[in-house]
């Protein structure tokens, strides 16, 4: 299991490299001057200079590259300064060289080229709206996904059965954005004087005199524009595994005992027909935090993705990449944790 384990890690570790290699290969090529961005359109030079000198952005893309590894790493090397304990917050290990220490820290995600704010505190910031729309655009592909399943399972081959398996169908193949658009426009506008829903809006409105106000109406328009794929691939999950499930003996055998069509389906086919359902949700959470993007931008929805597609539009590449490696990590994490359930309940998955 430590091997098992270790292997995951491992395996994680260069997903998580590579996806930050190739964010920062792609910004890099991009257009645009980010000391300019932070210093101004109309700063002297000396002024750039010293943006550009503080940030590494005068040195080589490589040597940038490894500079910005050392910062995100949780053990580093610095220059014991007082600047640089203010700045990274570490603990010193020990003495690399007269000047430098191997420092032991929190991620440095550095500070965004617009707001001059640390990308860890925009991030801590917005994660809860993209957390609880997840969970949310979860909730209802699994309670309307699992019952619709089963209806389609149990109507074999008749016209709610292929109308279920349509519409799951054009539920995967149309894109989250374009389902976004539609979903926004008819219910949140032209509609909304009958659903009470908003184009916009947030989970957690202040208001001047009332102070902090939980909204749950904001978040239904949004979450069932993310769970829409999910939704579907529960459907069709649920419907193939109830139709292998209700073929098996032990089911004829509960028929054959006189046991009610109710209790046969839900009791005892139910339960193992599951299994897959559970594995595909699993590892859902992290996927919608990550597919939230455009979904949370259409809708305004103040979360990592807004946050990501607005520093991609003013090119603020640590936002972007310090949002990215979060989404990433937390992918590879729920999968990692998934995986080791999985070898724990099966050892046969460890020897494979």
């Amino acid at each position: 299991m430590i091997k098992f384990v270790a292997r995951r890690l491992f395996y994680g570790f260069l997903i998580l490299f590579g996806v930050e290699a190739v964010v920062f290969l792609l910004f890099h090529a991009l257009p645009g001057d980010p000391v300019a961005m932070l210093a101004g359109q109309r700063s002297d030079i000396a002024t750039r200079n010293e943006i550009a000198s503080e940030l590494g952005l005068d040195q080589p893309l490589l040597k940038q590259f490894i500079l910005y590894l050392n910062d995100q790493s949780f053990i580093s090397i610095h220059e014991n300064t007082p600047e640089n304990q203010q700045k990274y917050e570490y603990n010193p290990l020990f003495r690399y060289d007269k000047d430098y220490v191997v420092a032991l820290k929190k991620p440095y995600l550095r500070r965004s080229f617009q707001s001059n704010k640390k990308v860890t505190e925009i991030i801590s910031e917005n994660i809860e709206a993209t957390f609880w729309l997840a969970v949310a655009a979860l909730f209802i592909a699994v309670i309307i996904g699992i019952p619709f399943g089963i209806a389609a399972a149990l109507k074999q081959n008749s016209w709610w059965d292929q109308f279920l398996i349509a519409l799951s169908v054009v539920g995967i193949s149309v894109p989250s954005f374009v389902s976004a658009v539609i979903i926004s426009l008819l219910f949140g506008y032209y509609l909304s004087d009958y659903t009470g829903l908003n184009l916009t809006g947030q989970l957690w409105v202040t208001h001047p005199l009332r102070g902090r106000e939980l909204h749950l109406e904001n978040i239904i328009l949004p979450a069932i524009t993310l769970g829409i794929r999910p939704l579907s691939v529960i459907v069709q999950l649920t419907r193939s595994s109830m139709l292998d499930v209700l073929t098996q003996d032990y089911i004829r055998t509960a028929q054959a005992k006189g046991l009610g069509k109710f209790k046969v389906v839900f009791k005892h086919a139910l339960k193992n027909a599951l299994n897959p359902v559970v594995t595909a949700v699993s590892g859902w959470l992290a996927t919608l935090m990550a597919g939230a993007f455009f979904v949370e931008y259409i809708f305004d929805w103040k979360g990592i993705g807004f946050v990501t597609i607005k520093a991609v539009q003013n090119l603020d590449f640590p936002v972007v990449i310090g949002c990215t490696l979060f989404i990433a990590t937390v992918f590879i994490i729920v999968n990692i944790l998934v995986d080791i359930i999985y070898a724990m309940l099966d050892p046969k998955v460890r020897l494979r």
